[in-house]
């Protein structure tokens, strides 16, 4: 039972907060005027869920994480088959990829990548895990903004400016922004985690009140002004950004992960939290939102500040970096942090279930 209510206790906090973060990605790239077609809590898979002004909620199969499918955040450059193979897609409802290169004249990579970019722009159906092959379908009537009472993968009638129509839906896109507009985009994730907790502890030193000890050894509840439990909030972030700094320290890194856990750690440390009460495990929660913010600021790709270094780069050198680069970083970041997980559960194994992590 205890076990149970470890995992129950711990998907709540993951949940709250991959939807907090998710959400600052999702509520700045809406406010910019950019389409996001899910926001999904878990990981990429199956998943249930429901249509709301063109962007599709719900959950996956594996409810770990999450994300929001912000569009045009594909990395390298622009397509220069888009148009042909928009108006191909329109004109036949469903294709296949070889399909458009034989139609075009091109290679099958060109139509891949024509295709695939169409769809991570939202502007055609990717597809599903029943097809065989490599098939893209026009969208439903609603989704595709074009009028008509129209189903998935039917066809369409011609479009009178093809040019025109690709002009508004790249303005729908993360990659048509300018570069500061891009930026808020990446760093509202960790930043409305940071904002998060700087309201649980304002609501908790200043309304509620918390119990402590005075000089005489007795306890009183006391609560303080917003100011100064911003200020505190702020000293427990400034706190957490020195901790995860002493990481790229090799006299302090082994320390660091020590005194880090893991998720199995953090089951552990909720279910304590709830059993305290509520106060405690929203401070709890507060806390493990701080952490999960300053992490995703780290430069390292795929994490948000990864992906800002990235649009930094890009800035200073004017041009764009590829998506075989992109992926080759993402695949040495995600290795790294594979790594860093393994330890930190091992010492949670040995610390919480064995009792002998010293």
């Amino acid at each position: 039972m205890d076990v149970l209510l470890m995992i129950l206790y711990c998907a709540i906090v993951l949940g709250i907060l991959v939807v907090i973060h998710e959400g600052g990605h999702f509520l700045a790239a809406r406010a910019f005027g950019v389409r996001v077609t899910e926001f999904m809590v878990g990981l990429p898979g199956p998943r249930v869920g429901f249509m709301f002004k063109g962007t599709r909620f719900g959950v996956t199969a594996v409810p770990l994480g999450g994300y929001a499918r912000v569009c045009g955040m594909e990395a390298g450059e622009e397509s220069p088959h888009l148009a042909g193979t928009l108006a191909f897609v329109r004109e036949r409802g469903v294709v296949k990829m070889e399909d458009v290169a034989q139609e075009l004249g091109i290679s099958d990579d060109e139509a891949y990548h024509a295709l695939d970019e169409l769809s991570e722009w939202g502007t055609i159906a990717g597809p599903h895990g029943r097809d065989k092959y490599n098939t893209y379908r026009t969208l439903s009537s609603k989704a595709a903004c074009d009028g008509g009472s129209y189903k998935e993968g039917d066809p369409r009638p011609p479009l009178s400016d093809v040019e025109a129509f690709l002009n508004e839906e790249r303005s729908k896109q993360y990659r048509s922004l300018p570069f500061w507009k891009r930026c808020v985009i990446l760093l509202a994730g960790p930043g409305v985690n940071l904002l998060f907790a700087l309201l649980v502890f304002v609501i908790v030193y200043s309304f509620v009140g918390v119990d402590a000890t005075n000089s005489a050894g007795e306890t009183v509840h006391i609560q303080v002004d917003p100011l100064r439990a911003i200020m505190a909030g702020l000293s427990y972030i400034g706190m957490v950004i020195m901790a995860v700094g002493q990481l790229f320290n090799p006299v302090t890194a082994a320390q660091t992960v020590s005194d880090s856990t893991s998720v199995v750690g953090i089951a552990v440390l909720s279910k304590s939290a709830a059993e305290a009460g509520l106060i405690s495990f929203s401070m709890f929660t507060a806390m493990i939102s701080v952490s999960l913010g300053i992490m995703n600021m780290l430069p390292i790709p795929p994490l948000d500040g990864g992906r800002f270094v990235v649009e930094i780069y890009q800035r200073i050198r004017r041009r764009n970096v590829g998506q075989t680069a992109i992926n080759r970083l993402s695949m040495v970041g995600m290795a790294l942090f594979m790594l860093l997980f393994v330890v930190m559960l091992n010492q949670d194994i040995q610390r919480f279930i064995f009792g002998n992590w010293g």
